[in-house]
């Protein structure tokens, strides 16, 4: 049934998303991602819309990972929209930002987060972080069908 993207990466720093890419790649765990810039185009993308219009919404990632801070549309709306489908409601999704705001953490939360996570400023340190949160996603956890 899935037979595209497994990991939907929404960041817009170009230097956060190169260095997440490598750490999944370096676990052979990168084959089936797809980057996206925006949280526009993130829900284009889970929706079947604009430049995807025509893609089914039934391909669903495994995991999206989630910057909070990012232009047009920001990372709690992304949230909002995707948990608040029943279509799309059961895409694990993993919060991936600098925000160590309580504000930000708990209204994920309450918004049905599956993981909030405040990257790392150290580069290996945050290389082992997403080679874990891409082992545990990918292999580890067992989704819905």
């Amino acid at each position: 049934m899935n037979e595209g993207i497994q990991i939907l990466l929404v960041e817009d720093s170009a230097s956060d998303a190169e260095m997440t890419i490598s750490a999944l790649k370096k676990n052979k765990l990168a084959n089936k991602l797809l980057h996206l810039k925006d949280g526009a185009a993130a829900l284009d993308y889970i929706f079947g819309e604009g430049e995807y219009a025509g893609r089914s919404i039934d391909d669903k990632p495994k995991v999206i990972l989630l910057d909070l801070k990012m232009p047009k549309v920001n990372g709690i709306e992304v949230l909002q929209k995707i948990k608040a489908d029943e279509r799309t409601r059961t895409i694990p999704i993993v919060v991936l930002t600098s925000s160590k705001e309580d504000p930000d953490i708990e209204k994920c939360y309450n918004l049905g987060v599956n993981s909030y996570v405040v990257k790392p400023v150290e580069f290996d340190e945050f290389q082992k972080e997403i080679t874990n949160l891409g082992l545990y996603w990918m292999i580890v956890n067992q989704p819905p069908h």
